[in-house]
């Protein structure tokens, strides 16, 4: 929660907790990277680490500048924002149309580990639309449930319908462009984000039993064609996903292949013990140690020790925004930290679980401790959001250098 911070004449309103939880990532990102030096299987290790300070220094100046506006003049920009990160989705379809049919990608929109997801800026940086529009997504979502809400004060199942038809009609072009890149991680993200905000939004229980009921007929669907109807699962479905599926359920039937990802990360957590093998350990090589796969890494080098510290600071941060979100009385900047809560808190059980094997690997890293720029960057984006929501502490503030009067 905000506390006011008087220096001089000067006022700021500054959320402490929020600031320090956020610096104890940085610093749990940063070891966790340096830990990962010798496990990088292409780049520098060091270049990462500075680009990943880099990064949490532009997404704290982000929040900052954020924070000189109020969110209800944030939100005027939202469409506009909407727009610009739909034309980039769309050219980077064009691209991967392109690279199918023609065999070639589109200027700045290479294909990268299988998927056109990524605008490569030469000597700059890279940059992934679908990462940002996460963050638009949740902000005009909250918009839209708010302004349903504020219209009608007892809604009916015909307005509720309403409402879902004119969320849908926001999410789901993004969602089809994102899919064909493809990826499927950042599909499920949003849908997962999506549903969580409309769960906490007071929409009729029936539409959230029928939008579940209906990811799981897609589930149970995926895997009955999955176990009797291969071939058939086939003509949709590329055989890259069908092979993550592979390795999930049997993680050593193709261990230097599609398997080999879970397998290393298993053996690496399974072997550390307590303590781990110290910084920088070359033990078992882990692909994707950096990004994917870094908590894997750093139970590598801390053993049980470290993944619980990673564990632990995850609970208290997630735990720190449920409090905010609890003592937020404006709706929409309530539903904005409930989905990104949501966001982020799936994000974390779907990393640590594919690690250990409880899930499918779909790509997901670890929220603020893996390393990307556009990652933090958008979460920054989303933090500063968070940060202008924050409810102010007590009407007390905390004075630093108070200029005396001079006696006369």
């Amino acid at each position: 929660m905000k506390h006011k911070i008087k220096i001089g004449r000067h006022t700021w309103r500054i959320d402490i907790g929020f600031i320090l939880v956020l610096l104890w990532m940085c610093a749990l990102s940063c070891l966790a990277i340096y830990t990962s030096f010798n496990l990088i299987s292409y780049g520098s290790g060091m270049r990462y680490l500075i680009m990943q300070i880099i990064w949490y220094f532009i997404g704290f100046m982000t929040m900052a500048a954020i924070g000189y506006f109020q969110n209800k003049v944030l939100f005027r920009y939202m469409k506009a924002a909407y727009n610009f990160l739909m034309i980039c989705l769309v050219y980077l379809f064009f691209s991967m149309l392109c690279k199918r049919v023609l065999g070639f990608n589109l200027p700045l929109a290479p294909t990268l580990n299988g998927a056109v997801s990524w605008f490569t800026i030469p000597f700059i940086s890279s940059f992934q639309p679908s990462e940002f529009i996460k963050i638009v997504l949740i902000v005009m979502t909250a918009q839209t449930i708010s302004s349903f809400q504020r219209k009608h004060k007892n809604p009916t199942m015909h307005d509720d319908l309403n409402m879902l038809w004119e969320i849908g009609k926001i999410i789901l072009p993004p969602l089809v462009l994102i899919f064909l890149q493809p990826d499927t991680g950042v599909c499920i993200i949003i849908a997962i984000t999506i549903l969580i905000m409309l769960m906490c939004s007071g929409i009729r229980k029936q539409y959230i039993f029928i939008l579940a009921g209906i990811i799981l007929a897609a589930v149970l669907g995926f895997f009955y064609l999955y176990f009797f109807q291969e071939d058939f699962l086939h003509t949709f479905v590329s055989s890259y996903r069908l092979q993550r599926v592979d390795a999930w359920l049997d993680p050593e039937s193709n261990i230097l292949g599609s398997s080999n990802q879970l397998y290393t990360a298993l053996l690496s957590l399974g072997s550390a013990g307590l303590t781990g093998y110290g910084l920088q350990p070359n033990i078992i090589a882990i692909p994707e140690a950096h990004t994917d796969f870094i908590f894997a890494a750093f139970g590598q080098s801390f053993g049980l020790i470290g993944t619980t510290v990673i564990l632990i600071s995850c609970f208290v941060f997630d735990l720190y925004l449920c409090k905010l979100a609890y003592n937020m009385r404006n709706r929409t900047d309530r539903l904005i930290v409930i989905g990104v809560i949501g966001m982020l808190f799936y994000q974390q059980v779907q990393n640590l679980g594919m690690i250990v094997g409880l899930l499918p690997i779909t790509g997901i890293t670890l929220p603020l401790i893996s390393y990307g720029g556009s990652s933090i960057l958008s979460y920054f984006i989303a933090f500063g959001f968070v940060s202008n929501a924050s409810p102010i502490a007590g009407k007390k503030g905390i004075r630093i250098g108070v200029k005396k009067k001079k006696n006369l």
